[in-house]
């Protein structure tokens, strides 16, 4: 078994695909119209995502629902990142919101920051050199 996706309901498709492909760097893999069921998919990630072995990020876009309550069991995403400094002020650059500025994880070394997309969802940049497995 591995990971395929996770799921995510936006408010606006096209915003959070921007967020995504041009804040982040993903690719948008394809995209799915359901408009009997009242829905699009779009589905996102890095190098290739499924086809590549790597797991992807599916933006559900519900027809007419522009918000959602995240509730409190929601955490976060975890993207790698090579300098999340950099990775920061280019996200911030473009409009982007950081939550928590990069420096060491609390009583680690490992080098993060979090950054939240167009509809509240955290996501945590991790730095790869500094992470520990």
């Amino acid at each position: 078994m591995h990971l395929l996706h996770t799921m995510l309901r936006v408010g606006d498709l096209q915003r959070s695909i921007g967020f995504y492909t041009e804040m982040l760097g993903m690719e948008l893999l394809r995209t799915t119209e359901r408009p009997e069921q009242k829905y699009t998919l779009a589905f996102v990630g890095f190098g290739g995502g499924n086809r590549n072995g790597e797991a992807e990020l599916e933006l559900t876009y519900n027809h007419g629902v522009s918000d959602y309550d995240l509730g409190s069991a929601y955490g976060h995403i975890a993207v790698g990142v090579d300098d999340v400094a950099a990775t920061c002020e280019r996200i911030r650059a473009a409009g982007g919101k950081i939550t928590r500025e990069p420096g060491p994880v609390k009583g680690g070394s490992t080098f993060i920051a979090f950054v939240e997309d167009p509809d509240g969802y955290k996501v945590e940049l991790i730095e790869t050199a500094s992470r520990q497995i």
